[in-house]
């Protein structure tokens, strides 16, 4: 030790050692490779990638506030693939009355369950103001298609989140054109409000969009989910 050096009480070295720790922490949670310093366009294009390349995702779309006397989608789950095809549910609003209806979509065909009927048959989507499920996952017409066409991006805050707290989840928010949006759902007009999250491994786990998706109706929003990215499932015509 050198002449007239200050050696510090234990109670400050554990302090210091406190601190040092917490900025580290913060540092994590605000780094990340989607989340730290890269432009938020950049994120977003990355994120694109990342959901264009994966075999299949789970997906989830939910609104709590559907207009009155909108037939409309209410709720839809289901297995997305990039065959593409689409194999859940998704639960359709008509004369005020909910019905959950399952769903096959691939080659080009949508085969529903309709309430009150037996076995399978194929109708068009925009009957009931609903996509082609199989297309959602389409790089040019699908969830990803938003994320190329969103503008006046920023950046949000970055949480811990995930299983086990183990990524951290950044938020960009933006808007997106109806001319876009209508790959969602055909009866969109006027600009939309979008929030993303997106992990620091470049996934995109959820988009919240409001706006006017149906005519003659107030503005709303819908909450996608993606879920299992890597998933892989073969789905047939029924």
């Amino acid at each position: 030790m050198w002449k007239g050096e200050r050696v510090l009480p234990p109670h400050r070295v554990t302090s210091a050692l406190a601190a040092g720790a917490l900025l580290l922490s913060v540092s994590a949670c605000n780094g990340g490779s989607s989340g730290s310093d890269e432009a938020p366009v950049d994120v977003l294009a990355a994120a694109k990638t990342t959901l264009d390349e994966t075999s299949g995702v789970d997906l989830t779309l939910h609104t709590d506030n559907l207009p009155d006397g909108v037939t409309g989608v209410e709720d839809a789950q289901g297995v997305g693939t990039h065959d593409p095809a689409f194999d859940g549910k998704i639960t359709v609003v008509l004369n005020g009355q909910a019905f959950e209806v399952p769903v096959i979509a691939v080659d080009r065909k949508v085969y529903v369950q309709l309430p009150l009927t037996s076995g399978w048959q194929d109708i068009d989507p925009v009957d009931y103001g609903a996509p082609d499920p199989a297309q959602l996952m389409s790089p040019d017409h699908g969830f990803s298609s938003l994320l190329s066409a969103t503008t006046a991006l920023e950046k949000g805050d970055s949480v811990r989140g995930g299983k086990d707290n183990s990524e951290v989840l950044t938020e960009y928010s933006g808007k997106v054109s109806s001319q876009v949006v209508k790959n969602i759902i055909p009866t969109a007009s006027g600009d939309f409000d979008v929030t993303y999250t997106i992990t620091d491994d470049d996934e995109l786990r959820e988009a919240h969009l409001t706006g006017v998706f149906y005519q003659d109706s107030v503005p709303m929003s819908y909450t996608v989910t993606f879920e299992d990215y890597g998933t892989d499932k073969d789905i047939k015509a029924p």
